[in-house]
């Protein structure tokens, strides 16, 4: 498994509820793909204009060759185009042994 978080930064208050908006329409691309695991949208409580989308894709290939390629990612990048500019960070990560036990 990959973890793939993209930072965003929407300095206008009004463009942050049709940021929200739009991601929750292209979740639904994202719930369809074979290659997503999960995700969720994070919103910053000391700076509320920060946000972390966490993505888990079965792997990085997976990701670029098979979402990207495939018919869920048009639909997708459709929503949040808008929003793109507005990326400060899209990397993808492994995960650790350090894991919550609680979460296994």
């Amino acid at each position: 498994m990959t973890v793939e978080y993209i930072r965003y930064r929407i300095a206008e208050t009004e463009r942050r509820t049709a940021f929200e908006k739009a991601y929750a329409a292209a979740a639904e691309h994202l719930y369809a793909a074979p290659q997503c695991l999960g995700y969720e949208l994070s919103r910053g409580v000391e700076e509320p204009e920060r946000y972390i989308l966490r993505i888990e894709w079965t792997s990085v290939e997976d990701h670029e060759g098979g979402f990207r390629r495939g018919p869920h990612f048009p639909p997708f990048l459709a929503e949040i185009r808008p929003y793109v500019d507005d990326i400060e960070e899209m990397k993808h990560y492994e995960r650790t042994l350090v894991v919550d036990k609680k979460r296994m």
